[in-house]
């Protein structure tokens, strides 16, 4: 008989990387193959809501796992690596197999934090740890004194975007033909996101270029937002989207002509990633995984966090150069295709798999 895996993570109703990737991972063959079955711990609701769906699924937990092989437990930020503890527990108790997938954006609030402690029994357990980036793998292997060789290296997917998300990247005549002179950004408008920052930049060029405009599809600080860009006098060039999905988010990007996320700290950003599958020209941050296939002006355009400066050059020279952005959409459509394709990521997880039960 096939060995079985439970997957321990948030609810595929949450907004979020971690729902993403494991939506992505529920599509590969490994899926199948392992008898994968998600248990779902937490949902931005209500407390009430919240405590509900860390009984039910620890009380569903302890029911199924006596008859799994594996336990995949994904955890970002302290509440959700303290959420997993009694997951992670019980599961050693009995000698079952573990990977800790580890989302994080920031040492600060996690390993080099007051809850290193956490992070560090969880860790310690489990049999292989799983990092975003080369970045996060050499951060938990020093945090680990690791001489085992435990952490590993899997990519976040892009999103498949074809036939409600089939198995093909966006065509080329689709991505080739923007429609309209935007620049788009994704994700929750926090200031850890730079949110500001493409505000800023942008006022600096927006009166040299009165048929662009930026757009901010996302939650968070709307009103905040809306205000700076009344202050910059671009709030006419200015559009907030809110949250976006399913056919609202196709739409913003398949509208988009640039993507830009200036952001300070990351996992791997799942919005760069569904820049890519999109086919988009991304502006970023070299935080995070990015570094470890950024090349500045061949495949991405780089500028530090928090450089505003660097920024509107950065925004200047994509929307007046368009051969510039024709060669980087080009090597957006490489990653989507190769590196960062999900059937690409799905293999390796099925070889971790592998690896556990050889």
């Amino acid at each position: 008989m096939s060995p079985k895996v439970l997957v321990i993570a948030t609810s595929r109703k949450t907004r979020g990387g971690i729902t993403s990737v494991v939506l992505a991972h529920e599509k590969g063959l490994q899926w199948d193959d392992y008898h994968c079955r998600w248990i779902e711990t937490h949902r931005d609701k209500s407390a009430i809501v919240k405590l509900w769906y860390f009984i039910k699924a620890f009380f569903q937990y302890l029911f199924l796992f006596p008859f799994y092989d594996i336990v995949h437990i994904h955890l970002s930020e302290p509440p959700s690596a303290i959420r997993k503890l009694p997951f992670m527990w019980l599961a050693k108790f009995f000698g079952k197999k573990t990977i800790v997938h580890f989302h994080s954006f920031s040492t600060e609030t996690t390993i080099d934090g007051k809850w290193a402690w956490v992070y560090k029994y969880e860790f310690s357990r489990a049999d292989i740890v799983i990092t975003l980036s080369e970045y996060w793998k050499e951060k938990v292997t020093c945090f680990l004194n690791d001489g085992k060789g435990k952490v590993r290296v899997v990519y976040n997917p892009c999103p498949n975007i074809n036939k409600q998300w089939g198995n093909t990247p966006l065509a080329d005549s689709d991505v080739m033909m923007p429609r309209r002179n935007v620049i788009l950004y994704a994700g929750t408008i926090t200031p850890r996101k730079g949110y500001a920052d493409l505000i800023k930049a942008f006022a600096k060029i927006a009166l040299y270029h009165k048929d662009w405009m930026i757009a901010f599809a996302g939650n968070g600080e709307i009103e905040k937002g809306k205000a700076l860009a009344e202050e910059l006098g671009i709030s006419s060039q200015t559009l907030f989207l809110g949250w976006c999905a399913g056919a609202d988010k196709d739409r913003a990007f398949r509208e988009a002509t640039i993507f830009c996320l200036p952001s300070y700290a990351e996992g791997f950003p799942m919005a760069v990633l569904d820049a890519w599958a999109y086919g988009l020209p991304v502006i970023t941050t070299p935080v995070g995984g990015i570094p470890d296939v950024a090349k500045d002006g061949e495949n991405m355009l780089l500028f530090d966090s928090g450089d505003v400066d660097a920024l509107t050059q950065c925004l200047e020279r994509m929307i007046n150069d368009t051969k510039l952005r024709v060669k980087i959409a080009e090597a957006s459509k490489v990653f989507a295709n190769n590196t960062f394709n999900a059937t690409v990521v799905n293999r390796c997880v099925g070889k971790i798999y592998n690896e556990l039960m050889a």
